[in-house]
């Protein structure tokens, strides 16, 4: 029992004396920063903020363009199923009709013996009554074989619009489900930079804003610099003015995504409303913009053309001369002006060309 002691007493004094013989430097706290040191991290880690929260809506931008032509889709496959709808039952209403008619003419001859009258009169010797009987067949025989000829064809179109029906509304189904994919994908990229944006002091929100001010003029002195303005000069077509008194009319009014008005947009609902109120409707989401309107080149831009953004073409603003657009830019800003050059130029497109 003593010698249990005597062991634990000896492993106390051993811990003990590790710890007071380690070096002091391990305990000491770390010496505070200098000021320079702490301004440079806050300055560039809010930088790396403003980075990180642009790349998150330009996500969010891409995500909403599919989430948009999903929606367009859907809203035309609904349209196309109620139309192949009304399609079936006329059909069927049809197919009904025919096969009493059918039904009646083969009950007719039942009644007869197999031989409609005209064939009856036929076996008259009346060569007035044979003429006519004879004319009569013939009639007979045309009309039975028109109604089996439009009986089938019936079917045949009913069995094309239920085949349609079918594929319609598979797609239907597929589009719904990248809607809910898309919809869940941009919820989460605008959560989290609306997270990244609201961690921060108002002071540092207020600079965030400035930040983003710098890169764009930055970005758009470089464009101007470039001399890209310098062949710009033509003037609007009579559409291109509508649209773009349309267009500068919205200014002030909210992004949000998914909307096409009147009291909110997204980039590319609000040049396709535009040019809607101009009389020339256009595709709904900027990538569809960029894939089917005529590209133009810069130089030859004019008020009313369309700027498309980004390598993905997820973003899109209408030009209004001057080297500036109108455009709803992310979630929690409005519709507003802006300088061309100020994001990455993917192409310009022409909408009344």
């Amino acid at each position: 029992m003593n010698r249990r002691h005597f062991a634990a007493a000896a492993i106390t004094l051993v811990c003990a004396l590790t710890v007071l013989t380690a070096p002091a430097q391990a305990f000491a706290a770390p010496p505070p920063p200098s000021p320079t040191t702490t301004a440079t991290t806050q300055k560039k880690s809010l930088e790396e903020v403003r980075e990180e929260i642009d790349a998150l809506y330009l996500k969010a931008g891409a995500a909403t363009d599919a989430y948009n032509l999903a929606d367009e889709q859907a809203t035309k496959q609904s349209g196309e199923l109620a139309e192949l709808a009304r399609a079936i039952v006329e059909g069927q209403a049809k197919i009904a009709d025919l096969k009493n008619r059918a039904g009646a003419q083969a009950r007719e001859q039942y009644r007869t013996g197999g031989l409609p009258p005209g064939a009856q009169l036929m076996l008259s010797d009346n060569p007035q009554m044979f003429m006519a009987g004879m004319n009569r067949v013939w009639q007979s025989q045309q009309a039975a074989k028109g109604v089996l000829g439009e009986l089938t064809r019936a079917q045949a179109d009913l069995e094309t619009y239920t085949k349609d029906a079918s594929a319609n509304w598979k797609k239907l189904e597929a589009n719904r489900v990248k809607q809910a994919k898309a919809k869940k994908k941009i919820n989460a990229q605008i959560d989290a930079a609306k997270k990244l944006e609201s961690q921060l002091e108002k002071k540092e929100q207020e600079r965030l804003i400035e930040l983003e001010q710098e890169a764009a003029s930055k970005a758009q002195s470089a464009w101007l610099s470039s001399g890209a303005l310098k062949e710009i000069n033509r003037a609007a077509s009579a559409s291109g003015k509508k649209a773009v008194a349309f267009a500068t009319q919205q200014i002030g009014k909210p992004y949000v995504w998914g909307a096409e008005g009147p009291g909110s947009y997204d980039c590319s609902g609000l040049t396709s409303q535009a040019w809607a109120a101009a009389g020339q409707p256009i595709p709904r989401t900027s990538q569809e913009q960029w894939r089917q309107l005529p590209h133009i080149a810069i130089q030859d831009m004019r008020p009313g053309d369309l700027i498309i953004y980004h390598s993905d073409a997820s973003h899109v603003g209408m030009y209004i001369g001057d080297g500036a657009i109108v455009h709803a830019p992310r979630p929690g800003r409005d519709v507003t002006l802006a300088g061309a050059g100020s994001m990455q130029i993917l192409g310009v497109v022409r909408p009344d060309r």
